[in-house]
């Protein structure tokens, strides 16, 4: 009788065993598997940020959660939120949302973030891991402030060349994309909003080629304007934006355009107060 007490005991306990270790296992899928939703979000919101197309987003993400096991994923990008959501019979519900504001441009980070997704995929990353490596990317310093403004200044004069300008006009570009740039930096990122920023870069770019065709240093004023407002103009940007749009993405597509478009006009309206006043100054000498 003793013994029969016992081996019921011990399969009682052998019971109580098993079901915890299937709650545990249970639980740790479940912990697993919004990692792994938490890590396909935080690379999508890196690679949406900083000025990836819609599609590349939504195929890193859906490569993530493939390769990690989850495949009842769902995601809806646009330009400026992500939607996600998870969940089935075998799998964990989950949802979430995060607005991403439309902003620049760091195609280091998008192309950090498009090498981590093939290594994920090649098996080199387990999950925390592979958040680390975002962690890092997401952390990730840009171009240094004088080599910004020294780019500036060699697109300018590039680009005055290549719309017509003469060796004097491209110098007078390069100079004055330089100093564009540092306006950009120190005066319209931390202080003024993108609308004033943009028209005030028109209208300093437009006075200070203005200023030096009349002292004779250049010989095309056009020239000259065009090459130097160039750091301005959003071209990736509206590259992206008509992308989306012919990949199917209208409403993202035609976001990103209206907000390329509006970067557009302020130059224009910039350029336009610039020329109107100096007009009024000369007397309509530059004309």
């Amino acid at each position: 009788m003793a013994s029969q007490n016992r081996r019921e005991a011990k399969r009682e306990a052998n019971g109580r065993k098993r079901r915890h270790s299937e709650q545990v296992e249970i639980s740790t899928a479940k912990i697993e598997d919004k990692e792994v939703m938490d890590l396909a979000l935080q690379a999508g919101h890196i690679l949406l940020e900083n000025g990836a197309e819609i599609f590349r987003v939504e195929e890193t993400m859906d490569r993530i959660c493939r390769h990690y096991g989850v495949q009842s994923e769902s995601a809806f990008v646009l330009s400026n939120g992500i939607f996600m959501t998870a969940g089935s019979e075998r799998e964990r519900y989950y949802a979430k949302v995060q607005h991403i504001p439309v902003s620049g441009t760091h195609l280091n980070k998008v192309a950090a973030v498009n090498q981590l997704s093939r290594e994920i995929e090649e098996g080199k990353y387990t999950v925390l891991q592979a958040l680390e490596a975002l962690e890092q990317i997401k952390h990730m310093p840009g171009k240094r402030k004088g080599m910004q403004v020294l780019a500036s200044g060699v697109g300018s004069g590039a680009f005055c060349c290549l719309f017509g300008g003469t060796a004097s006009d491209s110098a007078c570009a390069f100079a004055v994309g330089i100093l564009l740039y540092l306006y950009v930096l120190y005066v319209a990122a931390p202080h003024l909003s993108k609308i004033v920023g943009n028209i005030g870069g028109g209208a300093l770019v437009t006075l200070l080629c203005s200023l030096a065709y009349l002292l004779g240093w250049g010989l095309h004023l056009n020239y000259m304007i065009i090459g130097a407002i160039m750091p301005l103009v959003p071209g990736v940007a509206f590259t992206n934006a008509i992308r989306d749009m012919a990949d199917g993405d209208y409403i993202s597509g035609s976001v990103r355009l209206l907000d390329a478009l509006l970067v557009f006009f302020c130059i224009a309206i910039g350029v336009g107060m610039g020329i109107s006043f100096l007009g009024r100054i000369t007397g309509g000498a530059l004309l």
